[in-house]
């Protein structure tokens, strides 16, 4: 242990100091998120007010129909879908096919920064109808505070994923991990936005659907 420690370079010898880092950054944003989470629900659980319901504030009207929770789910499938490709890339990675893998690294970033113009759009369509962090004219004011709250904290990590798949994928396609072998950047990237993608599943349950 005091060896490895020492090194800087792995820690309990078979993880490296940076995928090490990177766990004990999401074990702390988990913290974060759980209790932004438990927040919410017990406001959600003690507000006298009545809450607003999601099926209606979150729908869209297409084709003269009201859809409950549509943009939502096209949300939720195009991130749980980046999750595939970034497990595509992290097995192209080892196999050190580089093209392979920087391509679908930048189908990720490509796919969150999608999620994140989604995002965009459903906060501009609230703040239209007189939602604000402290505020909402359907129902508790509690709502709006948590919403942008949660879904702006999980944003913001998505667009920084966003930047660091596009620095990784630019780093791989150049050959920049080429000479020495070591892909492990892509699994420690990988690693990062699985956590995004987990923690939306979790928002998508207590804040959408409850």
């Amino acid at each position: 242990m005091y060896r490895d420690w020492s090194s800087d370079k792995e820690a309990f010898r078979q993880v490296s100091w940076g995928k090490a880092m990177m766990w004990i950054f999401l074990l702390s944003d988990t913290f974060v998120f759980s209790c932004f989470l438990i927040g919410y629900m017990a406001v959600r659980m003690t507000t006298t007010a009545p809450w607003p319901n999601t099926s209606e504030v979150f729908a869209l009207t297409l084709g003269g129909h009201s859809i409950p929770l549509i943009l939502i789910a096209i949300m939720t499938f195009v991130l749980i879908s980046s999750s595939g490709t970034m497990a595509m890339a992290v097995n192209f990675a080892y196999r050190r096919a580089r093209l392979r893998t920087g391509l679908l690294i930048l189908a990720t970033a490509l796919l969150g920064a999608a999620f994140v113009g989604m995002q965009a759009f459903e906060w501009s369509k609230l703040i239209e109808e007189g939602v604000r962090p402290w505020g909402n004219p359907e129902g508790a004011a509690q709502f709006g505070a948590s919403f942008f709250m949660i879904t702006g904290f999980h944003g913001l990590h998505v667009s920084i994923g966003v930047i660091y798949l596009s620095v990784v994928a630019y780093k791989v396609m150049r050959g920049h991990y080429e000479s020495s072998g070591d892909y492990q950047v892509v699994e420690i990237a990988g690693l990062y936005w699985h956590f995004v993608d987990l923690v939306w599943v979790f928002i998508f349950a207590f804040f959408y659907l409850w």
